[in-house]
Formats: C-alpha cells, sequence, structure tokens
C-alpha cells in the first residue's frame, strides 16, 4: 500500500497530511474491529468443525480396517460387486455472504448409505464383510460431504483475518508513523518559519522607529 505525498513544508499541505493521518487512523480502527469479528465468527464455528472431524476420524478408523477385513475374506470381485447399481450423486450447493466473504452451503444432499436391498446383490453370494465395508464407506462419505462448507468457510476466515491482519500491520507501522513523521516535520519547520518572520517583522519595525 503507498500513499504520494508532497511533503514541501504548506500549510495546504500540512492540512492534508494531517486529514490523510486521521483518515488513516480511522481504516486501522475499522480493521482492527473487522478482524475481531471475523476472529468471533472464526471461534464460532471452530468446536463444531473439532467435533465434525472427531466424527470423521471414528468413521475413518472403522471404514479402513473394515474394508480390509472384506478383501481378506472375500476378495475384490466381491467388494466390488457391493457398489452396484453405480449411481450419480449430487449435491445442491448455494452459495451465501459470510462478512462479504463468497462462501458455499450444501441446501441438499443425497442420503448415501443403502441397504442390502438398493444395492440390487443377490444376500448369498454377498458376503457380510463386503455390506459392511461398503456401508462404512458410505457413513465416511456422508459426513465429509456435510462437513465440507464448514471447513471452506473456515478456510475462507483464516484467510481474511490474515489479511485484515496484514492490512492493519501495514498501516500502523508503515503508513501511519510516515504520515506522522512528515506532520511533525512540516509543522516544526511551518514553526520555525513563523518565528523566523516574526523576527524578521520587530528587527524591520525597531529599525523604522529609529
Amino acid at each position: 500500500m503507498r500513499y504520494s505525498l508532497d511533503s514541501r513544508p504548506t500549510r495546504l499541505n500540512l492540512l492534508r497530511s494531517r486529514r490523510r493521518l486521521d483518515r488513516v487512523r480511522e481504516g486501522a480502527d475499522l480493521l482492527r474491529r473487522k478482524r475481531e469479528a471475523l476472529v468471533r465468527e472464526l471461534l464460532g464455528h471452530a468446536r463444531p468443525a473439532v467435533d465434525e472431524r472427531e466424527r470423521i476420524g471414528h468413521a475413518a478408523a472403522a471404514a479402513y480396517p473394515a474394508l480390509v477385513d472384506a478383501l481378506g475374506q472375500r476378495g475384490s470381485s466381491d467388494v466390488l460387486a457391493t457398489a452396484e447399481p453405480v449411481r450419480v450423486v449430487g449435491v445442491t450447493v448455494r452459495s451465501a455472504q459470510v462478512w462479504g466473504l463468497a462462501v458455499g452451503s450444501v441446501s441438499e444432499a443425497p442420503t448415501l448409505e443403502r441397504t442390502l436391498e438398493a444395492r440390487g446383490t443377490a444376500p448369498g453370494p454377498t458376503g457380510a464383510a463386503s455390506v459392511e465395508a461398503a456401508q462404512a464407506f458410505e457413513t465416511l462419505t456422508q459426513l465429509l460431504i456435510e462437513a465440507a462448507p464448514r471447513e471452506m468457510l473456515l478456510r475462507r476466515l483464516g484467510q481474511a483475518v490474515a489479511q485484515t491482519s496484514r492490512q492493519v500491520r501495514a498501516l500502523e507501522r508503515r503508513v501511519e508513523p510516515a504520515l506522522t513523521s512528515a506532520v511533525s516535520t512540516m509543522t516544526n519547520l511551518l514553526d520555525e518559519r513563523e518565528r523566523e518572520e516574526h523576527m524578521r517583522l520587530r528587527h524591520f519595525l525597531r529599525h523604522r522607529e529609529q
């Protein structure tokens, strides 16, 4: 972020620099309040996200061993048979705004868990281990779909907090000190110039009286 600054010591430039300094301070204050609001929003979603991740972790811990057991007992052909009939999984995503951030939310998600009848496989040839593994992965996928919008929101909020923090630091550490120094320098120069003019005027008047 760059500001062009006319540092010539004039009253007009001094007024402009003071007004600019006031705007920079107001902008930094607004950004700090925005950052605080973003952090509150982030923390409000953090606890539910942790709970969702724990459920996903438990589901994954159950799904992968079940898959290994099914492959060991029934083989890959039996495991693949539990995926029949092949289906297209559609998810309806709705766009939304959170503190000016474009985010998405799942407004309609399909139910992925299927019964044995819905799989279209015969009960006899299909092993129980394969069905158990398929159901475990369907549960895991369902949890992932439900958790995805919150995870995306947390990522966007985290990025927004980081960006706002960078903007605040730039204003506080670069722009505001530069403007403060410019205002102080111009004020001192103008005061010195005014004193010199006053002394010259007094000298002139004294000389005239003599």
